[in-house]
């Protein structure tokens, strides 16, 4: 069963880990610890609790005057293709809703199908390319936007 909750800076090396395995330049120690810092960060964690509350995925995002900035996702290797990307941003929407001054923003490589796809589903929408954007091999960036998260009246009733 996989449980979200926030992450804390004890969770670093289970980061590092993930973060290791799913990027080819991956976010140093210090950049996790300066997110995980920040008040005007959110940074979500997902923990298997039938492998020991082991740590398999991660969600990090911040929030700006205009948006909310999802700055990192990744999940361990073994546990892609479970909904666990889906699960933490759904909650990290939950968690902002009502919130409506902010949208969502994102950079994913275009080589990426199967994220852009993700966010798709997830109600994303490509606005723009930043031109050499990861530093690895100069891959350029779409730019994905999502509108504000609602409160429904209908839910109030």
């Amino acid at each position: 069963m996989i449980e979200l909750r926030r992450l804390s800076l004890s969770e670093l090396g289970d980061i590092e880990r993930i973060e290791q395995s799913a990027y080819a330049t991956p976010w140093s120690r210090s950049m996790f610890a300066g997110e995980l810092a920040k008040p005007s960060s959110v940074s979500l964690g997902a923990f298997d609790l039938e492998a020991g509350d082991r740590l398999v995925g991660y969600l990090i995002i911040s929030r700006y005057v205009d948006a909310w900035h999802v700055m990192n996702v990744a999940v361990a290797p073994e546990y892609r293709r479970r909904g666990i990307a889906s699960q933490m941003l759904g909650q990290l929407f939950k968690l902002t809703e009502g919130d409506e001054r902010r949208g969502y923003t994102l950079e994913v490589r275009v080589s990426n199908a199967s994220a852009i796809a993700l966010y798709e589903r997830l109600g994303f929408h490509a606005t723009g390319i930043r031109r050499g954007y990861y530093t690895d091999n100069r891959e350029d960036a779409l730019i994905m936007w999502k509108d504000p998260v609602r409160v429904e009246a209908a839910q109030a009733g």
